[in-house]
């Protein structure tokens, strides 16, 4: 891969863990009545579920962030 193609995937994968952030801070029913959040609903409640977004995006923005500095 050139350095063009890992600075799209860290964009993008950047933008995915903003998005990931949101969706917790704004509580978005539609990010949370999704079948793929359901498991995480199920497990650690409304409220685990969006602490665990929110971790979620800062580990996809760090991951980017670490991919444009490599």
């Amino acid at each position: 891969m050139g350095d063009g193609e890992n600075t799209w995937i860290a964009i993008f994968i950047c933008l995915a863990g903003c998005f990931s952030i949101l969706g917790s801070i704004f509580n978005w029913g539609f990010f949370f009545e999704s079948r793929k959040a359901e498991l995480f609903l199920k497990l650690l409640g409304r409220k685990g579920a969006r602490i665990f977004y929110v971790l979620l995006g800062m580990v996809l923005i760090f991951m980017g962030y670490n991919l444009i500095n490599s």
